[in-house]
């Protein structure tokens, strides 16, 4: 998110240091072609950080039209009123299930409130609470204490009926002390209480394979954002999002081999706006989705 590093840095020293930053359900039929057949998504949400703006003015008329362009399900964020936007948690429940929604899962803030956080999530049947941003980290053993937390976390959550996953940015995805930090997480937390939420556009920023990981950590990425990056961006530059297909990032392949390997939930995201607007966006995001093919 162009300005959502920035939004988060500020939340982070609230948490002293630690956090933040339908469809038509897909066409049933297959096609045929080259003796294979190809799938899309049965279901597909959006990350509600893509139309923060629009939340922040009006929560009911930005999920309402959200709702009309086919989208199944919504990620939230804490906009600063905790993840239900000042309202009861069934109250939001409702407000997303009258747009024929599902509120599945929400980035929070898990270092502060989490039993309270855990057991309302729990009680309306969302199915993840997020760490979306821990920032860069100075040395590996900050990681290990963060992949400790990590568990704590889970189990509290899994106490209550939700399950625990840390989203990824660029920076566990870069060498620390010869070591990659994404792969020291996956590999020392718990799988019965932690799993990952891959953004796919912060994987390919700084060289990664999406697919690798996928395949070498299967069943360990639940969920992803699908967020497209600026064909001529180079590698590394972070302010890059556009509109998803209009950019360099293969999805068709990506999301076959992440379904393959356990992959259940796919939001689309978008930070930047160079020649539209995050509402018109939103439905072309939907659309794109709705007829993606997967190779």
């Amino acid at each position: 998110m162009s300005n959502r590093r920035d939004f988060i840095k500020l939340s982070s020293l609230m948490a002293a240091g630690a956090f933040l930053p339908l469809q038509f359900c897909g066409r049933p039929d297959t096609v045929v072609g080259d003796d294979r057949s190809e799938e899309g998504l049965d279901r597909f949400g959006i990350q509600l950080y893509s139309v923060k703006d629009e939340m922040f003015a009006n929560v009911q008329d930005t999920i309402s039209q959200l709702g009309s362009y086919g989208y199944h399900y919504l990620e939230g964020f804490d906009g600063g009123k905790g993840i239900f936007w000042g309202m009861k948690n069934t109250e939001f429940k409702k407000l997303v299930e009258d747009q024929g929604m599902e509120f599945v899962a929400s980035h929070a803030n898990v270092f502060q409130n989490l039993e309270e956080q855990a057991k309302q999530a729990g009680e309306i049947g969302m199915k993840y609470l997020i760490c979306p941003w821990v920032g860069p980290q100075e040395s590996m053993d900050e990681f290990k204490r963060l992949a400790d937390e990590f568990n704590r976390i889970g189990k509290v959550c899994k106490e209550e009926g939700v399950r625990f996953a840390y989203h990824n940015h660029g920076y566990t995805f870069e060498e620390l002390e010869g070591q990659m930090p994404q792969d020291y997480l996956l590999e020392n937390t718990d799988p019965d209480l932690v799993d990952y939420e891959m953004d796919i556009y912060w994987v390919k920023t700084p060289g990664a394979d999406p697919k690798v990981y996928f395949e070498k950590y299967p069943d360990r990425f639940k969920l992803c954002h699908v967020k497209d990056r600026m064909k001529d961006a180079p590698q590394g530059e972070a302010d890059a999002s556009t509109d998803i297909g209009e950019g360099s990032i293969d999805f068709s392949s990506i999301l076959r081999v992440g379904k393959e390997n356990g992959l259940e939930y796919f939001f689309a995201e978008q930070e930047r706006y160079d020649a539209s607007t995050p509402m018109r966006s939103a439905e072309k995001n939907a659309e794109y989705l709705r007829n993606l093919r997967l190779a």
